[in-house]
């Protein structure tokens, strides 16, 4: 009991048990990495620690055996596991901006299975959705054990996924900022130190136990001058237009197989088989690429096996997740860059505009493909500096990520975490909190109590029962009770006494709000109606009146709860001045 006190009055302890919750993401990078690797070993026979994505050959039956047989396991585990637990895995990132950081270890424990499976037969894509699913569910699962405050769970959230992430490529400060960026959603002074102590927490923990291979490795960055930005400029440009090539391509391959006859269970072997028949022509499509794309920066890859292997690889990525196996793209992302890269700075060799190394190229790729993968600029940015150590490729990251960022919001409009939240129908945009506007609703904000009046009442009696000043406007009903309009004071009384029917006057009578209505919904209603006041109704099939909601009403909460949340981001709830 003192304890949970403590963490809830002092943002040191809240560190404290953030470096917990960072720690226990860099240990679950490291059973998940294990795992994965003796799985790749047991199924394709590697020998001597060799890695997937690096092998120059494998035999054609064994790898689409694999990919086929593992895909067939992975449908029918989720199917059985869809019947016990049917609903679906909350994101960190959906739920910091919608459930105030609340997720679930057991529903992130059945993600982390299928990443594995699929991963670990050899499915294009990377660990990086498993990493950060579960270390985030750690954290949310330790913050409601200590009844933390609903910012610092969404803190401890991002935690998670900082201490993972750092641990997965050995790079704390881009950790940190995978936290900030994407999945708390903003940056502030009250959630750097949390942040920032997991990412190192985690680093440390991996670094302790060891064996988990780095996930990049640059043996020499090479060097880029002034001379060499034009160039800079149309690598970050073509990458991003290539990576929106490729999350426009994963999306309608979800879209084909969905029209695919026969049983849902049997996409994933359909896919697996497809892969399979990539990985027998090249095996670095398998898998994240993280092997293959150290041959890549070693300058090992000539142009025309760029181009192949970055058509194999969008390829054999588009099938995997469009197929229904799990897991992300950030890891093949990089891979992918790195190719980009490789092949567009042989183009622009010859006209003089190309950087001067083919590891700078690609290193430029990949800062541009990830950033339109993931949407976090300030992530990849770190990351070049702590994996090349060099000022000069920051720097160059930096325009690649502004560029990139640019050109994907411009065209494309969402990086592909985000997009695949469009295409469920959430309106997210990143990982700021947006829940509140959601419980935020109608209910809560309406007046119960309403005058209703019969609308076949006369006018002269309506005059009668309500003269002015006894009430602003009047709900009129039929002999049911339903909902017809609505008639203003000023207007009952602005006409002389008669037998006419009040329903004459009538405003509004197919505009009306719902109880469940957001305030957001409400405030749009209010603006195509172009009324000051609208009913309330129980459904818009019943239109049983329930209340009355005033826009003036509805904009002054929307303010209040914007200001508190902006107050909350800039960390002034916790420390009022």
């Amino acid at each position: 009991m003192a304890l949970r006190a403590m963490v809830r009055a002092d943002e040191i302890w809240l560190s404290v048990l953030a470096a917990m919750v960072g720690a226990l993401g860099g240990l679950c990078v490291f059973i998940i990495t294990r795992v994965t690797l003796f799985l790749h070993a047991v199924l394709f026979g590697l020998q001597n620690g060799g890695r997937l994505s690096g092998l120059s050959h494998l035999p054609a039956v064994r790898v689409i055996l694999v990919l086929g047989l593992g895909g067939l396991a992975l449908g029918l585990f989720s199917i059985f596991v869809t019947r016990i637990m049917p609903r679906r895995p909350v994101d960190p990132i959906e739920a910091n901006a919608l459930h105030g950081g609340q997720m679930s270890v057991q529903d992130s424990l059945v993600l982390v299975c299928q990443t594995l499976i699929s991963n670990g037969v050899g499915a294009s894509i990377g660990l990086e959705a498993g990493f950060t699913q579960i270390a985030s569910a750690f954290g949310s699962r330790i913050g409601r054990a200590f009844r933390v405050r609903r910012e610092d769970l969404r803190v401890l959230v991002g935690a998670g996924a900082s201490g993972a992430i750092g641990a997965a490529f050995d790079a704390p400060v881009a950790g940190a900022f995978y936290a900030f960026e994407l999945v708390i959603g903003s940056y502030s002074l009250v959630s750097l130190s949390p942040v920032a102590v997991a990412a190192v927490a985690g680093v440390g923990v991996t670094r302790f136990l060891g064996s988990v291979p780095a996930a990049v490795m640059i043996p020499d960055a090479g060097h880029l001058t002034w001379h060499g930005t034009a160039g800079v400029v149309l690598l970050s440009i073509l990458s991003a237009l290539t990576a929106i090539g490729v999350m426009y391509c994963v999306t309608q391959t979800e879209a084909l197989f969905r029209k695919m006859p026969g049983p849902v269970w049997l996409r994933p072997a359909v896919g697996g088989l497809m892969v399979g028949g990539l990985a027998a022509i090249h095996p670095s499509v398998l898998s994240a690429g993280h092997e293959a794309m150290r041959t890549v920066l070693a300058g090992g890859v000539v142009p025309k096996m760029a181009l192949m292997l970055l058509i194999m690889k969008a390829l054999a990525s588009c099938l995997s997740i469009g197929s229904g196996f799990r897991g992300g793209l950030f890891f093949a992302s990089l891979y992918l860059g790195s190719l980009a890269g490789v092949l567009y700075g042989a183009m622009l060799g010859p006209l003089g505009l190309a950087p001067d190394s083919p590891t700078a190229c690609a290193l430029v790729g990949m800062s541009a493909m990830a950033v339109a993968v993931i949407g976090s600029p300030m992530t990849m940015i770190c990351l070049i500096l702590e994996l090349t150590g060099s000022v000069t490729m920051s720097g160059a990251a930096l325009v690649a990520a502004v560029l990139s960022l640019l050109t994907v919001r411009r065209l494309f409009g969402y990086s592909f975490a985000t997009w695949r939240f469009h295409l469920r129908g959430e309106s997210i945009r990143s990982a700021v909190d947006i829940g509140w506007m959601r419980s935020l609703n109608v209910r809560r904000m309406m007046r119960d109590q309403v005058r209703t009046l019969p609308s076949d009442t006369p006018i002269n009696r309506a005059q009668t029962l309500f003269p002015l000043g006894a009430a602003q406007r009047i709900v009129l009903v039929d002999r049911d009770g339903c909902y017809v309009g609505m008639v203003q004071m000023a207007d009952l009384h602005a006409v002389a006494p008669s037998t006419m029917p009040i329903a004459t006057l009538s405003h509004f009578p197919d505009a009306m709000l719902t109880p469940l209505m957001t305030v957001k919904d409400a405030a749009e209603m209010f603006g195509r109606a172009e009324a000051d006041a609208l009913v309330v109704v129980e459904d818009v099939q019943s239109r049983q009146v329930v209340g009355i909601l005033t826009e003036q009403h509805t904009l002054r909460r929307y303010a209040e709860e914007l200001e508190r949340s902006r107050r909350t981001l800039a960390g002034e709830e916790r420390f009022p001045t």
